[in-house]
């Protein structure tokens, strides 16, 4: 999972591939794979500020998505849609993940202001439509999350989600065949 080693590159051949067939959101992963480049060096930071400010206007303004340059995206993320949806500050998401629209994913609000730690995402999660996943939470591979759920405690692997505060609606078993 991403969040281990909190690694990092471009992966944009991979994000190209998996967005195959939807140009927008190939515009949306290349523009944030640069931004997330630029923000994690300080002095890239300061040469290249115009680029951050347009970054948030043309994802923003434009295409009504917001994926702050502090979050961790794996390679091969998929959007499919985005219309309406956010990824705050610092959250992590693993590889291979699919995202809906109007789905928010964002650390949550303290009563003194400041944000606890953001949600952590594994590896092969799906993601339905207007899923809010808030807080410091953990969600493992391989899962579900149905449409319209809300996640704000931790998930284990292999499971299917649902429900605005989600239960588990079943588990996914994988079975290996060893010599395949």
């Amino acid at each position: 999972m991403v969040s281990e080693g909190r690694e990092q590159s471009l992966y944009v051949f991979q994000d190209w591939k998996n967005n195959k067939g939807n140009f927008k959101s190939r515009i949306i992963m290349l523009l944030y794979r640069i931004s997330s480049l630029i923000y994690r060096y300080r002095i890239l930071r300061f040469i290249f500020f115009w680029y951050l400010l347009l970054y948030k206007f043309a994802l923003g303004w434009l295409m009504n998505i917001g994926i702050n340059s502090s979050a961790v995206i794996g390679k091969g993320l998929r959007i499919q849609y985005g219309f309406g949806t956010v990824i705050g500050s610092n959250t992590v998401i693993g590889k291979n993940c699919n995202i809906r629209q109007l789905t928010n994913i964002s650390a949550k609000m303290k009563e003194n202001g400041s944000y606890g730690r953001a949600p952590r995402i594994g590896d092969n999660v799906d993601i339905g439509i207007s899923v809010v996943i808030l807080g410091d939470v953990n969600i493992g591979n391989n899962v579900t999350i149905g449409a319209g759920s809300l996640i704000t405690k931790d998930v284990e692997d292999n499971c299917v989600m649902v429900g605005s505060t989600a239960t588990v609606l079943k588990k996914k078993y994988i079975i290996s065949v060893e010599g395949a």
